[in-house]
């Protein structure tokens, strides 16, 4: 049975990293469509990916996390029956994200230099700002030919590739760290030890009445189960419930 999948971070880094990570598939979802219908869906998503960079320290995260990859890289390469190959990769992979992302001009900071998208950031800041009265340079722009403007796109985005990629690998190491496992709890509401934990991943059956709220930090979590409430919009569940968790 296919099940519906829920994460949560214990620790604000991982928090980041899971927001880039759907912000970017946005953008990349937003190539696949008519940009005319899509272009705000876009826009907002590469403004948060802007506004995300510049307030948090997320390319000296990335160094650590990408620097820890390396190391455990090298030490599994050690073990027997190891993929060599996708090891490697991997390992090479790293290394090189590595030597770009110490670089003291990070590329996407030319984003912010770009002055079609810092006239466009000004107005999306603002509730309303983006309709096309305001911005008559971006009505300009979305009647370009569609192969144009999603050359633009591109190439916005990739200046964002390192970020990008080297989100994508220490997100998957991550996930890998833990393997689903069926938990039956019979009032809705469960708990345990959250030391060394980064990720929890939540899979619950499609069809399910119930779905997961999660709290906690590095030291415990809980998850409860709720139900949606017409009254109230939703409310507690203090039924059985049976999920796969992951810890990671």
């Amino acid at each position: 049975m296919t099940a519906i999948l829920y994460e949560h971070p214990l620790n604000e880094r991982i928090r980041s990293y899971l927001k880039l990570e759907q912000l970017f598939a946005q953008t990349a979802d937003c190539l696949e469509c008519d940009i005319k219908t899509t272009h705000n869906v876009f826009f907002n998503a590469l403004f948060a990916i802007i506004d995300t960079l510049d307030r948090n320290d997320i390319r000296g995260d990335l160094i650590k996390d990408m620097e820890k990859l390396e190391q455990n890289l090298v030490i599994w390469s050690q073990a027997p029956d190891i993929d060599s190959t996708a090891l490697d990769q991997n390992l090479q992979q790293a290394v090189a994200l590595i030597c770009q992302l110490k670089n003291n001009n990070p590329q996407w900071t030319q984003l912010k230099e770009d002055k079609f998208l810092a006239g466009l950031k000004q107005r999306f800041a603002i509730q309303g700002g983006s309709c096309t009265f305001d911005l008559p340079q971006l009505q300009f722009w979305l009647n370009q030919s569609q192969q144009k403007l999603i050359k633009e796109m591109t190439d916005w985005l990739e200046l964002l590739d390192q970020i990008k990629s080297a989100l994508s690998l220490i997100l998957k190491f991550i996930r890998q760290r833990g393997q689903f496992t069926e938990i039956n709890t019979e009032s809705g509401f469960y708990q345990d030890n959250g030391e060394g934990l980064l990720l929890l991943r939540i899979k619950v059956p499609h069809g399910s009445k119930h779905y997961p709220t999660i709290s906690g930090n590095k030291f415990r979590y809980s998850i409860r189960f709720m139900l949606l409430c017409e009254e109230n919009g939703r409310r507690y569940s203090n039924q059985s419930a049976t999920f796969e968790l992951s810890r990671c």
